[in-house]
């Protein structure tokens, strides 16, 4: 991924997933990677819920599975973290943990959820999935994708 510092680079290359938070105007850019798509995009919802909230101490007190009948591009990104954005303003749940897996028949996602309340919010909450940049595809290393969170 472009502009990976030495220890991203490491990590990736050993097989680690992660995330981090890129300087962007007004609102969040997100980069994650994976050694899969599944793991990508658990590492992109984990990387948007980081941006607002600390889960650290928090214990998941539901598990929401959530179907997506296509199973890979910039279409998935956008509607798993528009999906965390819904669960936040509709029902007030912050994931907490992700699994995902794909199948022939498309992605099922696993959010183990708490209550917004039990978190500790460090910053603005997500409105909104931009489509500019947005991206994820295949890489070296495995999976890589890119998102601006409106906040």
């Amino acid at each position: 991924m472009v502009g990976e510092s030495g220890d991203d680079r490491e990590a990736r290359r050993q097989g680690e997933g992660g995330h981090r938070l890129v300087p962007h105007t007004a609102d969040v850019r997100i980069e994650a990677w994976g050694t899969s798509l599944e793991g990508c995009l658990a590492e992109a919802v984990m990387g948007m819920v980081g941006c607002f909230a600390d889960v650290s101490a928090v214990r998941p007190t539901a598990v929401e599975p959530v179907r997506f009948p296509e199973a890979g591009g910039d279409d998935l990104l956008a509607a798993l973290l528009d999906e965390v954005v819904y669960r936040l303003e509709v029902h007030g749940q912050v994931p907490v943990d992700v699994e995902a897996d794909v199948d022939d028949s498309g992605l099922e996602v696993r959010l183990a959820v708490a209550a917004l309340s039990d978190v500790e919010i460090i910053g603005a909450a997500p409105k909104g999935i931009s489509w500019h940049e947005l991206h994820i595809g295949p890489d070296a290393y495995g999976w890589s994708c890119a998102v601006t969170v409106d906040v």
